[in-house]
């Protein structure tokens, strides 16, 4: 880099980080920094939202200060006529805080039904494979503190387990990549108004006022109930309650696993003690070995997973395949093997 050009990447560092004069940015931020608190390269998933934008604001910081190298990306799922335009809108808009951002594209057929659920996975899918070619195994996601509350409800009316409706947190793993959420603990009106302050616009995305999501419907929900009184703060807490809970399970989950399974020549073998504990523990721990084996994104649905479990506890003998993968019982052994 020339000397003209490192004086203008030197401007632009000291604009960004006069915007933490702001008091209210400032406390944002410290809390964004406290709950990444990584010292290694990482990976930004951009959309245009005020969510992201003010990720990539942060982050941009944050890589400033720890001297890390941080790849942005945005996926352009074509879903929209417009959503290519929208993303060179973005490009352009982070251009001009030294911040390089690659368009990633999803070509190809797209589907009619369950569309956002779809395009999310899809989404994660394109950053991880992208990620791991730049041997970056950290990806930053804008999730908010108001997406804890409308992945609760959610998850509640699909009828998910404790595991589900608490899934929103700080750190999840998928495919040995870590996603991280830093922006969990931080209201939208806060990112909103982050975005406002620092890049004057940011993506309004039509989709947000369509009804005919689930999400959406869920998010007008919640502003009705507020209006009848409905207390975040309480209901924040009881999440934190149940995420509790959550993790007790997970506890004896994890011993399940590593005491009653066996891995040999690709194959899982699970012993009788196995399926000798409470239905959640059953559960999850069986839900996990279906997703090792497997290696599927998704796990399979929850009434799917009950039936194999009631089946493999009262026959004898039994052969099914579920989740990518083949469950076969002889005597009181369970072997589990990758479908072919």
């Amino acid at each position: 880099m020339n000397q003209k050009n490192l004086n203008a990447s030197s401007k632009i560092h000291k604009n960004l980080l006069s915007k933490l004069k702001d008091k209210r940015i400032y406390k944002i931020y410290n809390k964004f920094e406290n709950n990444l608190n990584i010292n290694n390269n990482f990976t930004v998933a951009v959309s245009g939202g005020a969510d992201s934008l003010s990720l990539a604001f942060f982050s941009k910081i944050y890589s400033i200060k720890k001297s890390l190298k941080v790849k942005y990306f945005l996926v352009d799922h074509k879903l929209r006529k417009n959503s290519s335009a929208e993303a060179l809108f973005v490009k352009n808009l982070l251009k001009d805080f030294s911040i390089d951002l690659h368009i990633l594209r999803w070509n190809g057929k797209k589907p009619r039904s369950n569309i956002q659920a779809i395009a999310r996975e899809k989404r994660h899918n394109i950053l991880i494979n992208h990620s791991k070619k730049f041997k970056i195994n950290h990806i930053l996601f804008g999730h908010h503190e108001d997406d804890v509350y409308e992945n609760f409800f959610i998850r509640l009316l699909r009828g998910s387990g404790l595991k589900g409706i608490v899934s929103l947190d700080k750190k999840t793993s998928i495919n040995k990549v870590n996603i991280l959420r830093p922006l969990i603990q931080v209201r939208k009106k806060d990112l909103i108004y982050i975005s406002k302050k620092v890049f004057n616009k940011y993506v309004d995305d039509p989709s947000n006022e369509d009804e005919s999501f689930t999400r959406v419907r869920i998010r007008n929900l919640i502003k009705n109930l507020e209006n009848e009184g409905f207390d975040k703060k309480k209901f924040k807490l009881s999440i934190q309650k149940l995420k509790s809970v959550d993790q007790s399970i997970q506890y004896f989950c994890e011993k399940n696993l590593r005491e009653n399974l066996v891995i040999s020549h690709n194959k899982v073998v699970l012993n009788k003690e196995f399926f000798n504990l409470p239905q959640e523990v059953l559960f999850r721990s069986f839900s996990q070995v279906l997703h090792l084996v497997g290696k599927k994104y998704f796990s399979p649905r929850g009434k799917k997973i009950i039936n194999i479990l009631e089946n493999l506890q009262n026959e004898v003998t039994f052969k099914s395949t579920l989740g990518n993968c083949v469950i076969k019982k002889i005597n009181r052994t369970v072997i589990v093997f990758k479908e072919r």
